[in-house]
């Protein structure tokens, strides 16, 4: 099958940090995510892009939709997966061997490889020492940039455009890379931020200076109300349990921020619901069948963006 043509600026690249890329390099990612969802519209079978090519997902901390959209892009191009989940436990970390030794061994036995893990700044350290591509699938409380890239064609797709929007980030900003990772991508596109948190878990502060220095506008709120009462995109966010060292924390903000259908009547009309998942109880149930729920559709744009990452780096398109 002749490869599907298009700007392609990402070929040997890594993916670790959204500040690595400019829009246009986006956009491109995009425009790819888009073409191949057109294709398995029209054709279910895999496309054969990437046959004989082969993906390694190197999850170091627990991960469902993450994990399994990478591999099912790889499968879908026509490529194969080798993987290794809770790594921590199942691999030869727990025998202390090095992220630096990881990649060293990792690189022979497959062209690219998608990485999880705790620490922040661990995508870099897997990519310093590999030969091919990296990509980053969450650092700890650092980035996700492919949940980032999937988000924003998620809104393009609902909302018709990315230009000029006002996005609502809800919840748990401190600890949530995705909202870290999307903030700066909205930026690129002239986004207002509201910012609604309790104190604790507000985002960064070196966040906030860089949204700063981009010229973004941007509130902080502790109010669910006010913060969704301009949202065109409301992006709830889960409290991340396994960041706090004392389950009293965690308890004291659980379910502080719940979104029911109530919430969404109530907030701006047309406005999208969006999250990342897993949700705990942070968005009901009699959510999920109004119109203005992405998530579950958010999930399935996973694939097609991860399909354009993984021909885009590997030379494919």
């Amino acid at each position: 099958m002749k490869p599907i043509q298009s700007y392609n600026p990402l070929v040997g690249r890594d993916v670790l940090s959204i500040a690595d890329f400019t829009k246009d390099e986006i956009s491109a990612v995009l425009a790819q995510a888009a073409r191949f969802e057109s294709r398995l519209m029209q054709d279910r079978w895999p496309l054969q892009l990437l046959s004989g090519r082969i993906c390694a997902t190197v999850f170091y901390e627990p991960s469902t939709r993450t994990r399994l959209s990478f591999e099912s892009a790889m499968h879908r191009l026509g490529g194969s997966v080798i993987s290794v989940a809770d790594a921590l436990q199942s691999s030869s970390a727990v025998k202390g061997e090095t992220i630096y030794d990881s990649a060293r061994m990792i690189e022979c036995y497959a062209d690219v490889i998608v990485q999880r893990h705790p620490a922040v700044g661990s995508a870099h350290d897997m990519a310093d020492a590999s030969s091919v591509p990296v990509i980053n699938a969450g650092d700890g409380t650092g980035e996700h940039p492919s949940q980032a890239m999937l988000d924003l064609f998620t809104i393009e797709h609902e909302r018709g455009s990315l230009e000029g929007l006002t996005v609502a980030m809800v919840g748990d900003l401190k600890n949530g890379r995705t909202v870290h990772s999307l903030s700066q991508a909205l930026a690129m596109w002239g986004a207002e931020l509201v910012l609604v948190s309790p104190p604790p878990l507000s985002m960064p502060e070196d966040v906030l200076d860089d949204l700063s220095a981009r010229g973004v506008r941007f509130t902080q709120t502790q109010d669910l109300c006010e913060g969704l009462a301009r949202a065109d995109v409301a992006y709830i966010t889960r409290v991340q349990k396994e960041r706090f060292e004392d389950p009293a924390d965690y308890l004291r903000f659980k379910g502080l921020y719940v979104i029911d259908a109530q919430t969404v009547r109530a907030a701006k009309e047309g406005m999208i619901v969006m999250h990342p998942l897993p949700r705990v109880d942070e968005i009901a149930r009699d959510v999920d069948d109004l119109p203005n729920a992405a998530y579950f559709r958010q999930a399935r744009y996973a694939v097609f963006v991860r399909m354009a990452l993984l021909a885009m780096v590997l030379g494919a398109v």
